[in-house]
């Protein structure tokens, strides 16, 4: 959830923290802070609300610190005030922690430090700090111990207190040279440069100065100075860990002219997809290459089941997923959200000749994690669907297929989910050919109309802009939503009404088409917008039944529909028209008008689309 930053070296340390920050906003908005040294003292500078509010004051300080630690937050633990924001400090100020993550036994914890220590934030994070300090004044006090591994030792008898999941980082204000962290389930990386060295939890924040990082271990210590870094596993005994090269342009945290990232992100999908079909797809025979799955045809043929996991618009993919691998594989599928899952009894689900799948766009989601965690005890197969390589969860699977989408700026996911959707459409369609499901003239014809797929998503882009832009100066001021969808499309629904609550603030509500007269059907008036996703498919006659049950009570009916139905204007007062393709492959296309929508109506309201309200891009939390 929240951004992490640390950095020691040649430059001026509250400028790299400042714009580090910036670029890991997207991870927690509600406030931020610095620390450095100043007069060889321990400086915090904290800001409720966006970054420019503490850059705007820190512009006036005249800091010269090269070195510090930064920190942007999304609450867990008490409201988006000054005194809950990071970085927070020891009872003594001598020691500071930037901390994401959440600590379960905090308030257990307070009780076992001696009455003196006070605590004014309400926090989770504080206790790390007094704790650190706690054993670091024993510490000092042995002089059998040397004062560097007084410093390890203190973080490792802090740690050992602490459950939970953790990405730490420490300053001591006795060592003015030195940064140092601990992970333990929550992204936490090192970043290499030429007379400086990094810390952060994405390495976005540090693209601009190196390439070159290492991702940490569960466990890891790691410290960190101007030309050096040692890193000491869970044991204590010191480590090397793989460097590596990122290969992420650095274009992807830029605008490139677009008003907002999250219309950018919608624009790039066509050519997302694209990259995706042809990198996946042999075109001389038309078959699905994914050279990584360490899977059989024997245990592809062995599958009993598949269960999707995720959480979020991840969920709604598997949804869609679900619908994908019935049809083309003809394999049962459940869906569950992680956050439930992870607490059914799952040795009563799970056995050996199940396939599990999870879905995450950061691979940090804590709720897929934990889920995950329980599922590898029962040793199924299993693959990860993810966007961000080496992510905690990546390292977990077996079987991994990266979308390769960029990294998504805008909270409200849109390239991520569209991306998750053909690499679900790929993999059902090779379980399909590797069980022998799909005979050659349906599986080309399906192939065939996948690799139009792209274009038609460019083409759907032109054409229905201006169609969404016209529906948002409509209906902008309305304060309820009902999108409704069947079969495949229910899920985009869903999708669809999650978008327009995430970045618009207006309530929504995604249901089944058929499910409407039970309930929310009561809801519907000349007040209520219902936008219903009815392109051609084999219930596409049922869809149109419920449209007109919807306008009999007298609903303002928004209609999503393919390319010459010329039925449709007579049932709908408002008509957004976009290309035909496969029932199977229309959710990829249907999306697209509603992420506009939503983006056009959370405009026109003024609201901060890119980064709404209380969100976070990834929940690194319970």
């Amino acid at each position: 959830m929240c951004g992490i930053i640390g950095y020691v070296g040649k430059r001026i340390a509250d400028r790299v923290l400042i714009d580090g920050l910036k670029k890991l906003e997207y991870r927690g908005y509600d406030s931020a802070g610095i620390s450095v040294f100043r007069d060889n003292k321990i400086e915090l500078f904290r800001k409720v609300g966006k970054i420019i509010n503490l850059e705007t004051e820190l512009a006036e300080k005249g800091l010269n610190s090269r070195i510090g630690i930064g920190h942007t937050r999304w609450a867990t633990h008490g409201k988006p005030t000054e005194k809950n924001a990071h970085p927070h400090i020891s009872h003594s100020k001598k020691i500071v922690v930037v901390h994401n993550g959440i600590i379960e036994n905090y308030q257990q914890l307070k009780k076992k430090l001696p009455a003196s220590y006070k605590f004014i934030s309400e926090t989770d994070t504080e206790i790390i700090a007094h704790l650190l300090e706690y054993y670091y004044i024993k510490l000092k006090k042995d002089k059998n111990i040397s004062t560097q591994n007084k410093y390890l030792l203190a973080m490792q008898k802090t740690i050992s207190q602490l459950k939970g999941s953790f990405a730490i980082v420490i300053m001591f204000s006795d060592n003015q040279k030195e940064i140092f962290a601990v992970k333990k389930d929550s992204p936490l990386l090192l970043g290499i440069g030429i007379n400086e060295m990094f810390i952060t939890s994405d390495i976005t924040a540090i693209l601009s100065y190196t390439n070159r990082s290492i991702n940490l271990e569960d466990g890891d210590f790691i410290v960190i100075s101007k030309n050096k870094y040692k890193i000491f596993d869970k044991d204590g005994k010191e480590t090397n860990r793989k460097i590596n090269i990122a290969q992420i342009d650095t274009n992807v945290t830029e605008k490139s002219g677009y008003k907002h990232f999250m219309l950018k992100e919608i624009h790039e999908q066509p050519q997302i997809i694209e990259d995706i079909i042809l990198t996946k797809i042999n075109r001389e025979n038309n078959e699905i290459n994914f050279r990584d799955l360490n899977l059989s045809k024997k245990d592809i043929n062995n599958i009993s089941r598949v269960i999707i996991l995720a959480c979020g618009t991840s969920y709604h993919a598997g949804l869609i997923g679900k619908f994908l691998i019935e049809d083309l594989a003809q394999i049962p599928c459940e869906v569950d959200v992680a956050s439930e899952f992870r607490y059914r009894s799952h040795n009563r689900v799970i056995d050996k000749d199940c396939f599990v799948i999870a879905i995450s766009q950061s691979g940090e989601t804590a709720d897929t994690i934990a889920s995950f965690n329980e599922i590898k005890k029962l040793k199924p197969k299993n693959l990860m669907i993810c966007n961000v390589i080496n992510s905690t969860l990546t390292k977990k699977a077996d079987n991994v297929i990266y979308t390769r989408c960029g990294t998504e700026i805008g909270v409200a996911s849109t390239k991520a989910f569209t991306s998750q959707l053909c690499i679900l459409f790929l993999v059902s369609l090779f379980l399909g050919r590797q069980r022998n499901i799909l005979n050659d003239k349906r599986y080309n014809e399906i192939i065939c109309e996948l690799l139009k797929i792209p274009q038609k998503m460019k083409n759907t882009i032109d054409s229905i802009t201006p169609v969404m832009e016209y529906w948002g100066k409509h209906f902008y001021q309305k304060n309820s939503f009902l999108y409704l969808g069947r079969n495949i499309n229910y899920p985009i629904a869903l999708e669809g009404a999650l978008k327009l609550k995430e970045i618009s603030y207006i309530h929504a509500e995604g249901y089944p088409a058929g499910e409407m007269k039970h309930g929310p059907i009561a809801l519907i008036d000349e007040n209520m917008p219902v936008l219903t996703i009815a392109t051609e498919s084999n219930v596409y006659e049922k869809v149109a039944s419920n449209v007109e049950e919807a306008r009999a009570r007298n609903g303002k009916m928004l209609v999503i529909a393919t390319e010459g139905n010329k039925i449709i204007k007579n049932i709908a007062d408002f008509v957004c028209f976009v290309p035909k393709t496969l029932d199977i492959l229309s959710p990829i296309i249907n999306i697209i008008p509603l992420q506009f929508l939503a983006y056009f109506i959370a405009e026109m309201r003024g609201c901060d689309i890119d980064q709404p309200r209380n969100l976070a891009k990834s929940v690194t939390v319970e």
